[in-house]
C-alpha cells in the first residue's frame, strides 16, 4: 500500500507566495510545502545573498525552494547561485529558452520532479507555448523542434545518459547544426549542471514551489 510522505524538514516554503495563487494550487501541490526531507536550519547568509533572495521575492513573488534549500550554508548557496546565473542568464550563443530546454530534457531523463516543475514552467513562459512545455517534460523527441534544437538536446541527453560514448562525430554534428565550439561548451556545461542539480534534488526529496504549477498555463 502507498505510504504517506513523511517530512522532517523545518525549512518551510513561502506561505505568502502560496496564498497568491489561491485556487490554482491543487491539493497534490500542497504536498510541496516542506522543501526537503532533511532537517536543516537556515544559516547566516552574506548581505549579498540576503539581498539576492530579496530580489527573487520582489521579482517572482516567492523565493525558489532550491535557494531556500541551499540557504543552510552560505558557502554552498553563493557558488550555486553564481554558477546558475552564469550558465542560464549570462551572454551565450544559446538563447535563454534553449538553455531551459536543456534543463528540462536532462531533468526528464533523470525524472527529477523539482527541476521538471520549475524549468518546465520556464519553458512555457519563455516560449509562450504551454504545449511545448508539456512536450519537453514528457519527451522532447515528440516536440516540433528545429534541427538545431534537436541536435542540441540529443547531445545534452547523451551527456546525461552515456557521456563515455561521446566522440568527435557528436561534436561535429553540433557544428553541422550551426553551433560554435563555445556553444558546444555551453551545451555541455548546462547539461552537466542540471545532472548535478537533479541528483541533489532527488537525494533530498526537494519539492518545487507550488506557484510553479500554475505559471504560464
Amino acid at each position: 500500500m502507498p505510504t504517506k510522505r513523511k517530512k522532517t524538514s523545518n525549512i518551510k516554503a513561502n506561505q505568502t507566495g502560496i496564498a497568491t495563487v489561491g485556487a490554482a494550487v491543487s491539493q497534490a501541490a500542497k504536498d510541496d510545502v516542506e522543501i526537503t526531507a532533511l532537517s536543516l536550519q537556515r544559516g547566516k547568509l552574506s548581505p549579498a545573498m540576503e539581498g539576492y533572495l530579496g530580489k527573487c521575492e520582489e521579482k517572482l513573488g516567492f523565493v525558489p525552494n532550491v535557494l531556500q534549500a541551499y540557504a543552510f550554508d552560505n558557502a554552498k548557496l553563493e557558488p550555486f547561485v553564481a554558477m546558475y546565473n552564469d550558465l542560464m542568464l549570462a551572454p551565450s550563443g544559446l538563447s535563454k529558452l534553449e538553455r531551459e530546454m536543456i534543463a528540462v530534457a536532462v531533468s526528464s531523463h533523470n525524472k527529477c520532479y523539482y527541476c521538471l516543475v520549475a524549468h518546465g514552467a520556464a519553458v512555457r513562459a519563455l516560449s509562450g507555448d504551454p504545449a511545448l512545455g508539456e512536450l519537453m517534460v514528457m519527451n522532447y523527441r515528440a516536440a516540433p523542434l528545429s534541427k538545431r534544437q534537436r541536435a542540441m538536446l540529443d547531445f545534452a541527453v547523451k551527456v546525461t545518459a552515456e557521456p563515455w560514448t561521446i566522440e568527435e562525430p557528436d561534436r561535429a554534428a553540433l557544428r553541422g547544426a550551426g553551433f560554435t565550439d563555445r556553444d558546444i561548451w555551453d551545451i555541455a556545461a548546462v547539461a552537466a549542471f542540471f545532472n548535478m542539480s537533479n541528483r541533489m534534488a532527488s537525494a533530498v526529496d526537494m519539492r518545487p514551489n507550488p506557484e510553479y504549477h500554475a505559471l504560464a498555463r
